[in-house]
Parts: C-alpha cells; structure tokens; sequence
C-alpha cells in the first residue's frame, strides 16, 4: 500500500482493508487511520501551517504543524516522520505521543474527516522548507496567543486542530514536555 491510500478502520481500530484516498474523502467518509501532529520549537512556539490550494480536504485552511494516514503496516510516528519530511523537509524530530485514541469527525464544503487520529508532539531547531504540493504557508506562534486565537476565532482552523489544541492544554504530560524544551 503507498500513501495514496487509507487504511479503513472500525470503532475498535481493527483493520477492515484499504481505499484510495482521494476516492474515500467524500460526503460519507469511512472511518480511517490518521494522524496529527504539533510541532514545537525550544521558543515553544507551535508551527502552523496553512494547507495547499491543491488539497481536496480543507484547502487553504490554517492547521496544526502536520497532518496525515499511516500506511497499512506503517506506525503513526513513522507515518509522521514521513510526513514531516515530504511536505516541510523536517529530518530527525523528536515525537511523543500524547493523546492516542482521539477520534473526531468532521465536515466542510461537502467532504468528511472521519478519523481514529493520534495526537503526537514534537520539536525541531529547524525551519520549514514548505513543499507547495501540501503546504501554501507557515508560521509559528507563541501557544498563549494559539488558545486565544482558536477560542475567539476557531472557524478559521481546520476543526480537528481547535478540537485537539484544547485537549493538548487539558493535558498535563504535554505540558510537562515543551516545558522541558524550552
């Protein structure tokens, strides 16, 4: 299986077989593996990005640091490492998963994220080199202007993002990393 598919999932995350991304990300979207990730620097920023005007998913919409589908046999870690790579040219980040079970739903313009989606941290000294294909902009930002940005103006963020940045603040072993960081 490559990246251009999704591994299709049921409520327990048992594997059910797989379906060609573009093709599966409609008005009924299967539930799926992904995966998100925050990506953090030693100024404990978070760097944002602002997806592609060539995604079918929530183009030109601001999210989190990356975001993504494991392969078949492939972790959600690996998967992120990938990811990274491919659309910031991010090499050797470090990840912790945070919250491994998230699971959301959600719908814009007519297509619908259905997804069993761990929340992963991490951190780099390094800057985005953003790979136009996925990404059309990216900023970093300090995470007490982050919570109040996604509370006063949550609509101009992809939902999973809102959704997760409020259970990373709930969480006290995310706190405890990036303080560790900085």
């Amino acid at each position: 299986m490559n990246e251009d598919h999704v591994v299709l999932i049921d409520e327990n995350n048992t594997v059910l077989g797989t379906a060609p991304k573009l093709e599966t990300h409609n008005d009924n979207t299967p539930l799926h593996r992904g995966f998100s990730v925050f990506l953090f620097n030693k100024k404990g920023q978070l760097l944002l990005q602002q997806r592609s005007y060539k995604k079918k998913t929530w183009p030109l919409v601001w999210s989190n640091s990356v975001c993504g589908h494991p392969a078949l046999e492939e972790s959600p870690i690996d998967a992120a490492h990938r990811r990274l790579a491919y659309e910031l040219e991010l090499q050797n980040t470090k990840l912790f998963m945070i919250l491994p079970t998230y699971r959301y739903r959600c719908e814009k313009n007519g297509i619908v994220e259905n997804e069993i989606c761990p929340v992963m941290i991490g951190f780099t000294d390094q800057e985005p080199i953003p790979n136009p294909d996925e990404v059309e902009a990216t900023k970093w930002i300090a995470w007490d202007e982050w919570l109040e940005e996604t509370q006063n103006n949550s609509q101009n963020y992809s939902q999973w993002c809102v959704e997760e940045t409020q259970l990373l603040e709930e969480n006290a072993q995310f706190h405890k990393l990036v303080d560790e960081q900085k």
